[in-house]
């Protein structure tokens, strides 16, 4: 009898979807007219739907392109004459006569006297959030790190230009049932703000939040993750409010907003842009409102994330769209903090997989776990290890240290910095099957600089194997003398050199010297030229000899025989072979304690063997 429960409860689950619901007919924006009076559905407090009214007052028709319109009401009941229109009502939907018209999504601007709101209509947003075709890599938006609140604003503009008004000039409008002069409104127009859920994070990374966040019209809020009574998923209605998850965990940054449209397990929300990111995989959650802030300049309401019931897979212009059902893959991230001081932390999170926000929210939970737990003032050391899974392409490995007064920023920027490479590649899309990390913390200082490079063998010979020391001095005055034994090829030539250097010099060189390329051609090359980036904590040995060879496709091709070589410059004309006139013909590494400077270079004369 339990077994026959279980799948019928099962069974009645998975065609909860076919149910029928109401039908909904839409009215479209031909049939609107001034003095018309809407219905609107929205939640004031905890997850209740209120309704309030929408007196239309006309309709703005923009007859430049994008050909887009916006219907015009003026919001009265509940708390709307003394809140104005709130942020987190986007996407509360309007219907006259039982018919939807669209979304409450625009507002006037600061300090308005009456709640005057912009309508989006629902064809344009069904429209929109239609389309299925990937993200292009061409606009993909990208992050330069560090992340510093100049280039968080500037990567957020060039994403979507947050508080761009509906019009540019009045002059483009056609209005509908207002006087010419109403056009003027189009220019005032704004997406309203969206609360922005931001949990655990504190100091610098909260500001860095903050700042860039509200300048790209949304409303950053304190708010947590919070666990709401277990209503179904398919129970979700217009009006109800909906979450948009874009970390969860220890850390929390979400966006909410309102339901507009339920077709099935499909969802229509916001009536504006999340970011206009197109093509999404991020959580869609349920979400409760605690309570609602009135404010002279702009009201708000108080918003916690919920659970997650789908996934939001479209950010358009004029709408978000989502389904019900399945939940996105999200990265799990593990960092382990430990300094020393005290008992070890370990924080987990999750990451949307998304190729701007992945590396950003990465280094924002890196920077704000260090700067909360450790010194955020004066010099500082960090040892790092750890790996980030790719899928189908192996894995990134983190093992360095880095110190100094940047070292917090140094450090994000070293877990984030393959994420963001690997995301933002226009070879392929790429996966990531979680992230891994511990950190320990120090607040002394373990910088070294070389100081001096020789060999104990005055007279070396081909084919002998001799010993090279390294001296380096530490912060403080400790010297310290490392060896690595150093095999000499039998057939070299009478003259070799010996390049000491530590990992951003090293690379400086290769780059001058082998043309060694940046631009790999497939992403296991990424994986592996991420994994041999020159770490700090290591003092690289070269030994390097004058010979012919020759970058072909991204590959370093030392040492090539004449005929090769005159068979590789014939195809320099199609720009895949690079012509080289040095040869490494050993490499070694040094592993010391300490993050390292500095580089020598010495010319030796080789003897031939006896």
């Amino acid at each position: 009898m339990k077994v026959f429960t279980a799948l019928a409860a099962a069974a009645l689950a998975i065609t909860a979807y076919a149910a029928p619901r109401p039908p909904i007919s839409f009215m479209p924006v031909s049939e609107i007219r001034p003095g018309m009076t809407g219905v609107g559905r929205t939640v004031f407090a905890g997850t209740e739907r209120s309704e309030f009214k929408a007196r239309i007052l006309g309709v703005l028709r923009n007859v430049m392109a994008p050909k887009r319109d916006l219907i015009l009401a003026r919001l009265e009941g509940g708390p709307l004459a003394e809140t104005g229109v709130l942020e987190g009502m986007s996407g509360s939907p309007v219907y006259i006569d039982g018919r939807l018209i669209g979304a409450v999504s625009y507002s006037l601007g600061s300090f308005p006297k009456e709640p005057i709101a912009g309508i989006t209509p629902i064809e344009e947003m069904i429209d929109a959030v239609a389309s299925v075709s990937p993200r292009a890599a061409a606009t993909r938006p990208s992050l330069e790190l560090p992340v510093t609140p100049e280039r968080l604003a500037a990567a957020l503009r060039a994403m979507y230009q947050r508080v761009r008004p509906f019009a540019d000039r009045p002059e483009d409008l056609d209005v509908i049932g207002l006087p010419r002069t109403a056009g003027a409104l189009g220019v005032q127009l704004r997406p309203i703000a969206t609360p922005l859920v931001i949990g655990g994070f504190s100091g610098a990374a909260s500001d860095l939040l903050h700042e860039a966040f509200q300048g790209a019209g949304f409303s950053p809020m304190a708010g947590h993750l919070q666990q709401l009574d277990a209503a179904p998923a398919e129970d979700l209605q217009p009006g109800d409010a909906l979450g948009v998850s874009l970390l969860r965990g220890d850390y929390e940054l979400g966006a909410t907003g309102t339901v507009t449209h339920v077709d099935g397990p499909r969802v229509y929300a916001f009536g504006h842009p999340f970011f206009n990111l197109g093509p999404t995989q991020f959580p869609m959650t349920r979400a409760r409102v605690f309570t609602l802030l009135p404010s002279l300049m702009r009201s708000s309401k108080i918003v916690a994330i919920g659970d997650v019931i789908g996934t939001v897979e479209q950010d358009r212009a004029t709408a978000i769209g989502g389904t019900i059902g399945p939940k996105p893959r999200m990265i799990p991230v593990t960092l382990a903090l430990d300094s020393g001081r005290g008992a070890a932390r370990t924080l987990r999170f999750e990451v949307a997989h998304d190729e701007f926000f992945t590396p950003l929210l990465t280094f924002l939970a890196v920077t704000n776990s260090l700067i909360s737990y450790e010194r955020q003032v004066g010099s500082a050391t960090f040892g790092i290890k750890g790996s980030a899974r790719v899928a189908g392409h192996g894995t990134i490995t983190y093992e360095d240290v880095v110190t100094g007064p940047d070292a917090v920023s140094a450090a994000a920027s070293y877990v984030a910095g393959p994420v963001a490479a690997l995301m933002s590649n226009t070879l392929e899309p790429v996966r990531f099957e979680g992230l891994d990390l511990a950190i320990e913390a120090s607040e002394q200082p373990r910088s070294a600089t070389l100081e001096r490079v020789w060999l104990d063998e005055p007279r070396p010979r081909s084919g002998q194997i001799v010993t090279l020391k390294m001296l380096t001095r530490a912060y403080g005055g400790e010297e310290r003398v490392h060896s690595v034994p150093v095999n000499l090829p039998p057939n070299a030539p009478e003259s070799l050199s010996i390049l000491v250097a530590d990992g951003s010099q090293l690379a400086q060189w290769e780059q001058r010297e082998l043309r060694r390329s940046d631009q790999p051609v497939t992403v296991d090359q990424l994986v592996q030229r991420l994994n041999d980036t020159r770490r700090h904590n290591r003092l690289y040995v070269r030994l390097v000899g004058s010979s012919a060879g020759a970058v072909v496709n991204g590959e370093p091709l030392p040492s090539l025989p004449p005929s090769v070589m005159s068979v590789l410059d014939a195809e320099r004309a199609g720009g895949g072979v690079v012509p080289i006139r040095s040869a490494v013909l050993g490499s070694w590494e040094v592993q010391t304690d300490h993050a390292v400077t500095g580089s020598r270079l010495i010319t030796i004369k080789i003897e031939p063997a006896r």
